[in-house]
């Protein structure tokens, strides 16, 4: 079986290289749709023998990608763009998907951001490796439309693109026109969430999670994400009365998410040191709930942040000891967290004789 690489692009000269050069050995043929750049990315697709098309861009991502797919020869195309790279040898992986029967293939991407404590890391599962006969909807966050079943695929990709970038809100305008067109969907209600969080708008942010959390069904692939993030948004706009009634809603769904117990645990300390005369008597839920994140672990699960299972749940796991007066306690998950090299509890160590 046939492989192509299908990519669309603009600008892209200062990723684009590295993207094809992990990839490159992987695919038959390169297919690189040009949206209208004006520096030197058509002349680096060229150095990999790539197809080169022009295409005019009409705010639309599904169809350009799907304009892409159709310049593809090969019967299968892996979907990629020039803000990620492969990062595992994944030849046997890709050669035993593409000889089965036809299905979509979920691969990994880990999404590199800014968090509150650094550089954190988001994964989640895409479907990028499928039939080229195969085609996307939506102007935006473009989904392939296909009854095909999903399976994961052993590909692993890293992107960088929403560290690098500066944030402009450039997305906004198409997916309140999705909103637009299709109004019970919590998807770009999610979607519209996660761009305003990044422009750090957290009062646009709780609005837009919250209609999607009203519109949702716990089936979305996406579900546990967005009642995490609802969470946190909850905590960064302020409203925290709002909180209490979700966790206790969906602790059964997220029995098993070392995120939602991270996430509650940070909510809970926002919520005591709001009013605590009136929910001191949930002190103790903050240590339990840490404790079941790390017991839970790192999971892999779709759009857990590394280190809620582990190394960021022992850090301020520590901080909670540090805080009632718990010195050892504090200092001994400040050395969990150190075997992982975690920067804030080495620093904290410091200060232990």
């Amino acid at each position: 079986m046939r492989l192509s690489l299908v990519m669309i692009v603009k600008n892209e000269e200062s990723t684009l290289r590295r993207c094809l050069e992990s990839v490159f050995k992987y695919v038959d043929e390169i297919i690189i749709v040009d949206t209208g750049s004006t520096d030197n990315t058509k002349s680096i697709a060229l150095e990999y023998q790539s197809r080169v098309f022009d295409y005019e861009w009409t705010n639309d991502f599904s169809a350009a990608r799907n304009y892409a797919l159709a310049q593809a020869t090969c019967k299968w195309s892996l979907v990629m763009d020039a803000d990620e790279y492969i990062t595992n040898d994944c030849t046997n992986a890709i050669r035993e998907f593409i000889s089965r029967p036809p299905g979509l293939g979920q691969i990994k991407r880990i999404d590199k951001f800014m968090g509150k404590d650094g550089i954190s890391f988001e994964q989640s599962y895409i479907s990028r490796l499928f039939p080229s006969n195969c085609r996307y909807s939506g102007r935006i966050h473009e989904q392939i439309q296909s009854e095909l079943p999903r399976v994961r695929v052993g590909i692993e990709i890293q992107h960088d693109g929403y560290f690098e970038q500066k944030k402009t809100g450039r997305n906004i305008p198409m997916l309140l026109k999705e909103i637009e067109d299709y109004p019970n969907d919590p998807y770009y209600y999610y979607q519209l969430a996660k761009e305003y969080r990044g422009l750090e708008e957290h009062e646009h942010t709780y609005i837009f999670l919250k209609q999607a959390y009203s519109k949702f069904t716990h089936q979305e692939g996406y579900a546990p994400s967005l009642i995490v993030n609802f969470l946190y948004a909850i905590i960064a706009s302020g409203h925290l009365n709002e909180g209490l009634p979700i966790i206790e809603a969906e602790q059964d769904f997220l029995s098993n998410s070392s995120d939602f117990y991270f996430v509650s645990a940070l909510y809970l300390l926002e919520l005591i040191l709001s009013d605590p005369e009136a929910y001191s008597n949930l002190i103790p839920y903050i240590e339990r709930f840490y404790l079941r994140a790390i017991e839970i672990g790192e999971t892999g699960q779709e759009g857990s942040v590394l280190g809620t299972g582990s190394f960021a749940a022992y850090h301020n796991l520590g901080v909670y000891y540090e805080v009632i007066g718990e010195a050892t306690k504090a200092k001994q998950q400040y050395l969990y967290a150190k075997g992982f090299d975690y920067d804030p509890s080495i620093e904290r160590l410091k200060l232990f004789k």
